[in-house]
């Protein structure tokens, strides 16, 4: 995943946004998908911003950057060595409404969670075999490597990434 600093064409309206990849953020771009949460905006650019250098070294246990938590209806989530809260999260987006925003992605992963079937490593068998109709239609998380998520993804099947919880590596 890549981190974006992004602004409003028309007014000059400052936020963030996640993307897969840099060709992901122009796709979605040209398709009107990205606009601006003030103003609604989709003239949307890239704003200048400074390289971010990861420090330290993963928590032991911690998944591999090539693992994370997925959901059917789910993709890679990025590892972290520890997760901040929503308060920490504002205040490295610097939003007014950072705090809240990040709070309620936490709480609807924690309402995905509850009503899903956790298959762990098996996930992207089991979405296949969900797909395919050779196994019962219901809600799933796991994890997904990137790899495995694209081939989902290329055969159709939705999956999406989970917000990240700090209970999960604890």
């Amino acid at each position: 995943m890549i981190h974006f600093h992004l602004r409003c064409e028309p007014a000059g309206h400052g936020f963030d946004g996640w993307f897969r990849s840099g060709a992901d953020f122009d796709r979605q771009v040209q398709l009107g998908l990205v606009t601006c949460p003030d103003c609604g905006a989709t003239t949307v650019a890239k704003a200048l911003m400074a390289p971010s250098i990861a420090r330290g070294e993963p928590a032991r246990g911690a998944p591999s950057p090539s693992q994370g938590e997925a959901s059917a209806s789910a993709a890679e989530a990025p590892a972290a060595p520890s997760l901040p809260g929503p308060a920490e999260l504002a205040a490295a987006f610097a939003h007014p409404d950072a705090a809240r925003f990040f709070g309620e992605l936490q709480a609807a992963t924690r309402r995905l969670k509850a009503g899903a079937e956790n298959v762990g490593p098996r996930f992207a068998e089991e979405a296949r075999r969900i797909h395919y109709g050779e196994s019962d239609r219901r809600q799933i998380f796991g994890e997904a490597s990137r790899r495995e998520v694209d081939a989902l993804a290329e055969e159709g099947i939705a999956a999406m990434p989970l917000m990240p919880l700090p209970e999960d590596h604890n």
